[in-house]
């Protein structure tokens, strides 16, 4: 999901701590400017730092190209930091933050569907795999392997999309991510064997993480901190109830005529859309790029050719690029037991959104005698319970609002802990309803299908809230905070679907149910010690902000 980057308005690192050293000068003009829009300036240059990198020159001087036509090299610009071109106060047009409110809303609209369209395909392949497995002599198993690559390359792919949206802006990844994953979804529906099938599912979904990753970065930089949980509720909406809505749309179209290639290329036009859509209405909203821009625009007004963006200054360097990206987030996941833990949770909720695609059949197909499209019916009632817990966090924002205006606009990341915890107990009770109400036919389908309500609605409130809790305790290392969770949630949540069927055939649905709410009881006490102990393992850390909430410089280049 997302570097998401969520409390520009809350936290103003230093610029010399976070960025570089200046001149005298350099701070006497900069201490000049609004103080609302100094804090996006810091914020915008510390993410770039942590993210892509802050190497730069100059180059050792027996390297530089010679200038040509026996010139000699100009002198240096007097003071460069006059040269750097800002947003021109806190209400520029230019800035997203000040984009019409229609505007604004669209952009959600549209991204959101993109999103959804690339969960959406990550599990209508769930549906296929009957047909699949026909066509190609082979077993159900090698067809959940289409499942299971696919979320493999969700676990890839923010590791190219996140790095990259803050090098070239968020259009252009966004745009490049939803055609490929279209492209490679096509390639699906035509192969002629297995292997390319698998390869193709594989690259499709990393293709498809550019919106997971990249859009939550984008919603960061069109609203600010009061308006954007409930875009982030929408958008955690999107990325749930596409999986959940997949195997009754594939269920039906695998059997009608068209069959399951169909249902790849369905898909593939869904994605489609959403690529046209962010193509054609998307504008850059990446503040840097947006200046890169704006610095060009103003070279050529002028002819003053040393105006620039403070993001011409960045050298791109791999091995920079590399430790922030690759090497980080997997120290992170080794040296901070709040990140690991956390995440080890939402893998585990994570995981259980593609088991229960195996784990549905068995009971509504199986049990219950209903056909591939009725059966994934039962899907709707995890559908729906995933919107009651979008409801209620959008119920409790006024009183997130109203704690964080108390506190100085200073967030407490163990304010986000008390909905996750209803969550869990939600999540654990649903697990234990679907099994022993599902094991037979003598009770009626409504009863295992009603069990969706708490397991959807624990699904999301401890996945959003967990989520943004640990973005809250490593505000300064978003970008690497949310990398790492991603790539441990979908390296685990891909392994599911291999063995969820087998599970439920061999266990018997209401001991495998027994076992999965075992399994959420034993984790309900994780968002427990850390409402508790939070404060105390943060203030021990190395990297997550401090009780306190001091915004010196830490230690960040792990």
């Amino acid at each position: 999901m997302e570097h998401l980057n969520q409390h520009p308005d809350k936290y103003e690192p230093d610029i010399d701590s976070a960025i570089d050293s200046r001149s005298d000068e350099s701070d006497d003009t900069i201490e000049q400017i609004n103080s609302l829009e100094l804090t996006r300036i810091n914020t915008y240059r510390l993410q770039q730092k942590t993210t892509v990198g802050s190497t730069r020159g100059p180059t050792p001087r027996d390297r530089w190209l010679p200038m040509g036509a026996n010139k000699e090299y100009p002198p240096l610009l007097p003071d460069s930091e006059d040269y750097v071109v800002e947003f021109d106060g806190a209400n520029d047009p230019l800035h997203p933050y000040n984009w019409s409110t229609p505007r604004r809303i669209m952009l959600v609209c549209i991204l959101c569907y993109g999103t959804f369209a690339g969960s959406f395909t990550s599990a209508v392949f769930s549906a296929a795999i009957s047909g699949f497995s026909k066509e190609f002599n082979t077993s159900t198993e090698i067809g959940s392997l289409g499942v299971t690559l696919y979320v493999l390359g969700f676990a890839a792919g923010p590791t190219i999309w996140a790095p990259g949206s803050e090098l070239i802006g968020r259009r252009w990844p966004l745009s490049l991510g939803l055609f490929g994953c279209a492209i490679f979804t096509v390639a699906c529906a035509v192969a002629k064997d297995i292997q390319t099938i698998m390869i193709c599912r594989f690259f499709a979904g990393l293709f498809s993480a550019s919106p997971i990753s990249v859009v939550p970065a984008v919603f960061a930089d069109l609203f600010n901190n009061t308006q954007r949980g409930v875009v982030m509720s929408i958008f955690c909406m999107a990325v749930f109830i596409g999986p959940f809505s997949a195997p009754f749309v594939g269920g039906f179209i695998a059997m009608s005529s068209l069959g399951w290639r169909w249902i790849m290329y369905i898909s593939a036009i869904m994605v489609f859309v959403g690529f046209v859509l962010v193509f054609v209405f998307l504008e850059e909203t990446y503040a840097p790029v947006i200046l890169v821009r704006k610095a060009a625009t103003l070279r050529r007004q002028t002819r003053n050719w040393g105006i620039h963006a403070k993001q011409d200054e960045v050298e791109v360097d791999l091995t920079e690029l590399l430790r922030n990206n690759f090497a980080r987030p997997i120290v992170m996941l080794v040296t901070e037991p709040i990140l690991l833990l956390v995440s080890l949770y939402i893998s585990f909720v994570y995981g259980l959104i593609y088991a229960l695609l195996g784990a549905y059949p068995v009971v509504f197909e199986g049990v219950y005698g209903m056909s591939m499209g009725v059966g994934g019916l039962a899907f709707v009632g995890l559908i729906i319970g995933e919107l009651l817990g979008g409801v209620y966090i959008l119920l409790i924002q006024g009183s997130y609002k109203a704690k964080l205006a108390a506190n100085g606009d200073k967030p407490i990341p163990e304010w986000r802990l008390g909905p996750a915890i209803i969550g869990a107990v939600l999540f654990a009770g649903g697990m234990f309803w679907f099994g022993w109400t599902g094991y037979t036919s003598s009770i009626h389908w409504m009863a295992p299908v009603a069990s969706g309500l708490l397991t959807g609605a624990g699904i999301f409130l401890i996945f959003l809230q967990c989520f943004n809790y640990i973005v809250d305790c490593y505000p300064s290392l978003a970008a690497s905070t949310i990398a790492a969770n991603t790539i441990l949630r979908s390296a685990i949540g891909c392994s599911f679907p291999l063995f969820s069927r087998q599970m439920m055939e061999n266990l018997g649905v209401q001991w495998a149910g027994t076992m999965l709410g075992c399994i959420a009881i034993v984790m309900i006490p994780i968002p427990v010690l850390f409402k508790v102990y939070g404060p105390w393992l943060r203030e021990r850390s190395k990297l997550a902000c401090s009780p306190v909430y001091d915004v010196e410089k830490k230690h960040y280049d792990v």
